[in-house]
């Protein structure tokens, strides 16, 4: 197969959306001209500038297939580890898709959910098989799908006259017409159902019409509009921090389950088809990475490099444990992760003081504490236990190996 070029690439994606170098530059944080060498194919990003990329996606509107097809052409690592680009017969995280869409259609009187992910899970994760499912279940032209602008300069109107087009609704130039234009297949007899991906995107006063005119709709037809919204932190902000004022106030909330180890063995299947994964070798992984799927895959690929260059199966690689450990503390996303919040003298401490805590607290559905919620939402920390027992601790023993590597770096700054 020929190798993707990145100025292919990126060009191929611009010219769909119609996207200049200039916007792209001013959502990026960088020159025209360097955007434009991307695009003649003039230089490549480096490893340092990643999150442009990645911001570049965003504001493309890429799947999470399409963004790591990106990544992949410049040279980076994926931002969606693990994720096909193809619907699988085995698919892994099946029976929580099945959970949910039986939730949604047994919800009474209001058919909203939110489906909330944590980092490198993508919003939502595994966006082609959710829409399948969809459409068997609703039928193919009674699903929308709605991905907001990423551009937080957008006017109201192009804002809604996109969300039309996605639609497939003509004539959409105001939030109004839009509301109006879906509300008239509700008044049809139509039974809708309606994904929302990467509900996050865009400004939060758009954000919060957007959730206004979809919950109203979905009040006023009871039943026959069936809404999925997909997002992280700011969609979870949207349902708790007004408390019974919010938006969403009526919604059911589904977090993104941790893999498990059967998940994992066929997202491990998916990645590497022709590799033959021994059930004890995932099950130390799983332990190791703490089901992260970005140091998952990163472990996977390293396990994979190893036997191939010590001639070994992978069985033999069960007793590199530590190494492993220690490969997964130095994943540039963990670093990425941990240093800012390793700058200020405050956060500093406090961030040493969660470091060697093996306990994090009780776990709760929204976080107050500004640090904890962003160390969950970057899906450092996890949530064990259930109910009155649920409490928060570190997702495995490699991320805090790198917290605490990250302090003394700053320390010796």
């Amino acid at each position: 197969m020929a190798q993707v070029v990145f100025s292919d690439l990126l060009s191929l994606y611009m010219r769909r959306i119609r996207a200049s170098a200039s916007g792209v530059a001013t959502e990026i944080g960088m020159s025209r001209e360097a955007v434009n060498n991307w695009r003649n194919g003039l230089s490549v990003p480096h490893a340092r500038s990643r999150d442009r990329v990645v911001a570049c996606a965003r504001y493309l509107r890429l799947t999470e297939a399409e963004a790591n097809r990106l990544l992949g052409a410049a040279g980076l690592p994926p931002e969606f580890p693990l994720q096909a680009e193809t619907a699988s017969a085995a698919a892994p995280f099946a029976a929580f898709q099945d959970r949910l869409f039986a939730q949604l259609a047994q919800a009474v009187p209001y058919s909203i959910a939110l489906l909330l992910s944590p980092a490198h899970w993508g919003q939502p994760p595994f966006r082609q098989e959710l829409l399948q499912r969809a459409k068997a279940q609703y039928g193919e032209g009674a699903v929308l799908h709605i991905q907001p602008p990423y551009s937080v300069s957008t006017a109201p109107a192009e804002y809604f006259a996109a969300i039309g087009r996605q639609c497939g609704l003509v004539n959409v130039a105001t939030d109004y017409e839009f509301e109006s234009a879906l509300e008239r297949r509700l008044l049809a007899g139509e039974r809708l159902f309606c994904l929302v991906s990467r509900f996050e995107q865009g400004t939060a006063q758009l954000r919060e019409t957007l959730a206004g005119i979809l919950r109203s709709l979905s009040e006023m037809h009871s039943g026959r509009l069936h809404l999925l919204l997909c997002g992280g932190e700011a969609l979870a902000d949207l349902k708790y921090r007004s408390g019974d004022l919010s938006l969403l106030n009526i919604a059911q909330v589904n977090h993104w389950p941790d893999p498990s180890l059967q998940d994992l063995a066929l997202l491990a299947c998916l990645r590497w088809p022709a590799q033959v994964w021994p059930q004890p070798v995932l099950a130390a992984l799983q332990e190791i990475s703490g089901g992260h799927p970005a140091l998952f895959e990163e472990g996977l690929q390293w396990l994979v490099e190893h036997a191939q260059r010590d001639g070994a199966g992978l069985d033999a690689t069960q007793a590199r444990g530590d190494a492993l450990r220690t490969h997964l503390a130095g994943s540039p996303r963990l670093w990425q992760a941990f240093l800012p919040r390793a700058q200020a003298p405050a956060c500093r401490t406090r961030l040493q003081q969660l470091l060697q805590s093996d306990d994090l607290g009780r776990a709760r559905p929204y976080l107050q504490d500004d640090m904890l919620r962003g160390l969950f939402w970057d899906n450092l920390i996890r949530v064990r236990g259930t109910g009155d027992a649920a409490r928060l601790h570190w997702r495995c023993d490699a991320i805090r190996d790198a917290g605490l590597m990250v302090l003394q770096a700053c320390a010796n700054a």
